[in-house]
């Protein structure tokens, strides 16, 4: 018995739905708050304090765009003031394992990087 797999046509609406799921996940301020996320529960302004540099507003987009994808679940306390609480999800955790490496990788390579650029502008500007 032969099985044939059948690869999608690049135009179809597979294709789409996959660059739709590649863009969220592939979205810088996605990957910090799933990377955050992997050591436990946190909340609005811990997630804030923790990714440097991002608004108030982005936050609360990316953190919806993550929910409405099924990656993290939003829990609101009833208490005063208001406690919301994000965590990951089953499927925010196997996500959080496929890109943990990624931020190791980042955080132990940013040295390189960081120098390598400094290079590379120093060239840039020698050359103006």
């Amino acid at each position: 018995m032969q099985v044939t797999v059948k690869l999608p046509d690049h135009k179809s609406e597979d294709c789409r739905a996959i660059s739709s799921v590649l863009a969220r996940v592939g979205d810088k301020w996605s990957v910090l708050i799933i990377v955050l996320l992997g050591d436990g529960p946190k909340r609005f302004n811990e997630i804030k304090r923790a990714v440097g540099g991002i608004s108030q507003r982005m936050l609360t987009l990316t953190l919806r765009g993550l929910e409405r994808d099924g990656l993290v679940t939003r829990t609101q306390f009833p208490t005063i003031p208001p406690r919301v609480d994000y965590e990951l999800t089953d499927l925010g955790r196997s996500l959080w394992s496929a890109v943990e490496p990624l931020g190791v990788w980042a955080r132990s390579h940013v040295g390189h990087i960081t120098k390598a650029r400094a290079g590379f502008d120093e060239k840039a500007d020698l050359q103006e």
